[in-house]
Parts: C-alpha cells; structure tokens; sequence
C-alpha cells in the first residue's frame, strides 16, 4: 500500500507542474487617474448677483458610482476601463466642479456648500445621469438634472426644472483614456455653461 501510494504521488506531480503553467503571466498595469474638473472660458456674468445659491450634494445612478472611464463601443456596448478612472467618484467631483465654476460665473453673491450657517435664497438640487465617451457617435456626452428651489418665502417653492446637456467630439480613430477624459471634461463644461445661462435669471 505504500509503495502504491508513493507511486501515485510521483505520478500526480508531473500533472500539477502542467496545471501550474498553465496560468497566463500578465504584467502589472497601473491605474491612470484623471481630474474631473472642466474650467471655464473667458470671463463670467457682468452683473452683479445678490443673491445666495446652496448647491445640494449631487446625486447619481449606481453606474455612475464607478470611477473607471465609461465608453460605448462602435458596435454599442458599454465599456468600463478599471485602469483609467477619475480621481474620485464623478458625481462627487461633478458636485465640486459645479460649485466652483458658478462661483466664478459671478451670478451670486456666494455659492454655498451643505452645511453653511447662511441662509440660502435659492438651492440647487440635482443628478449627474449621463458621462460616457460614445465612441458610437463620435463624441463624449453628459448630462445632468436640476431642480432650482427658491427659499425666500414662507415654505420652499419650485421655480422650475432644468436639463443641462453637453457634448464634445472624440478624436478619431483608437482613443487613448487621456483623450477620453479630455473630452468628457469638455463635454461637462458645455453642460455647466447651458445651466449657467438657465441660472442667469434667477441671479
């Protein structure tokens, strides 16, 4: 029974050694990060806003929760790159964005954060609902949702809704993720720039 055992040992290992090599051998790949952070050009709003805006935390669907760089591919399917991603979650870095580019659009005397002992006259509330580079289509695009509350009087009311939609076109041919993320800053900021000229009348 040893013997019948140990031969049964000696014969095993030859086809473990194969199983081993059989595993592919992939070299590490490190992770890119990207800054969502589109700026503005040329200068903001000549007026002079007097009133104070909150932008609320902005909110996302679970897609967008991920930080690699979504695209679609030609053919339509959805693709997440897990070795290029933002530097932090889009909605989070979208919500920032947002607040700093309306600052610098001048339209209100300040642009507030959650948690500010100021008392708001308008809030922003909204969702981050679409940032992809559609290589489909040619073009990156995002969109986001806004409610604008106004806060003035004695309950909370609705002054309207608003869509803010921005596109950028994509380089052809293979797209590399700094391109990518190029493009998706781009296309952000046209979206910022629509909402801001929604917001003028409310300044």
């Amino acid at each position: 029974m040893k013997l019948i055992h140990r031969r049964a040992l000696l014969l095993s290992a030859p086809l473990l050694a194969s199983a081993c090599s059989v595993l592919p051998d992939r070299p590490y790949q490190e992770i890119t990060r990207y800054a969502l952070e589109p700026r503005r050009q040329g200068e903001g709003w000549r007026g002079k806003g007097r009133r104070l805006l909150l932008v609320r935390t902005l909110r996302a669907p679970p897609a967008l929760d991920v930080r690699g760089l979504r695209s679609i591919r030609p053919d339509g399917t959805e693709e997440v790159d897990f070795y290029a991603e933002w530097i932090a979650p889009p909605a989070e870095a979208t919500e920032q964005a947002l607040r700093r580019w309306l600052m610098d659009a001048r339209l209100f005397t300040a642009v507030l954060a959650p948690g500010s002992r100021a008392n708001a006259d308008l809030v922003l509330e909204g969702e981050l609902t679409r940032l992809i580079a559609n290589r489909a289509k040619g073009q990156a695009e995002a969109e986001l949702n806004f409610v604008l509350i106004s806060e003035r009087e004695a309950s909370p009311r609705v002054l309207g809704q608003m869509i803010s939609t921005g596109s950028a076109a994509l380089p052809s041919g293979a797209l590399r993720p700094d391109q990518a993320a190029a493009a998706m800053n781009a296309a952000l900021g046209n979206a910022f720039a629509s909402l801001e000229q929604a917001l003028s009348r409310y300044a």
